[in-house]
């Protein structure tokens, strides 16, 4: 069974993006950072995804983004699903910080209950199959719409949007080309998925 066991983020100052990701959301071996200057523009096609037990913990989150250098794409705030905002790094990034829970019980635990890599495909029911036969077991699978893909126990989780249906929800333009700036360390790499997104070795 193929599990994530961490990303990269490649960002023209490492330092700065190291930095911003030990105040913003500590997250340890599970995000690290390399130096990368290939050209970019516009939505990179990919967000992450932290999920929290409460709104405190949302706002928690976004505060300390915010306070480190971030700029805010969505206030958090109440929807039909939830609470949650979305933040961008000073490296390019897109955050999403989420929780089921709508009820505010004042308490920021710092607890992160689901790192997810959210990726914005051209084909979602194509790019299941892909990772399907990579190993990847499916959790989740709302036809061509959303896929959840992994196991419950793997440091990173996976799931897959349409592209335009992910810019959507970080509040951006799906508009962007050049390169990711993003490598997926696990077990099941290395490769290059249908939409571009490289993969490698997690020993690597």
């Amino acid at each position: 069974m193929a599990s994530i066991e961490f990303v990269v983020i490649e960002a023209a100052d490492t330092a700065a993006a190291d930095s911003f990701y030990t105040a913003a959301f500590g997250m340890g071996g599970r995000v690290r950072v390399r130096a990368s200057e290939e050209p970019t523009t516009g939505f990179r096609g990919f967000t992450l995804s932290l999920v929290v037990p409460g709104p405190a913990t949302v706002d928690g989150f976004v505060g300390r983004a915010l306070d480190a250098g971030a700029v805010a794409l969505k206030p958090a705030a109440k929807s039909l699903w939830g609470y949650g905002g979305v933040v961008q790094a000073p490296d390019g990034t897109i955050w999403t910080v989420a929780s089921s829970s709508k009820k505010d019980t004042g308490t920021d635990t710092r607890r992160i209950d689901d790192f997810v890599l959210q990726l914005g495909v051209a084909d979602v029911a194509a790019s299941k199959r892909f990772y399907v036969d990579r190993g990847f077991d499916v959790a989740k699978s709302y036809g061509r719409k959303y896929v959840e893909l992994g196991p419950p126990s793997s440091p990173v989780k996976l799931a897959l949007y349409g592209r335009r249906a992910l810019a959507k929800v970080a509040g951006v333009s799906a508009e962007g080309e050049g390169s990711h700036r993003l490598a997926v360390g696990s077990d099941a790499g290395p490769f290059t998925d249908p939409d571009g997104f490289v993969w490698e070795a997690a020993s690597s």
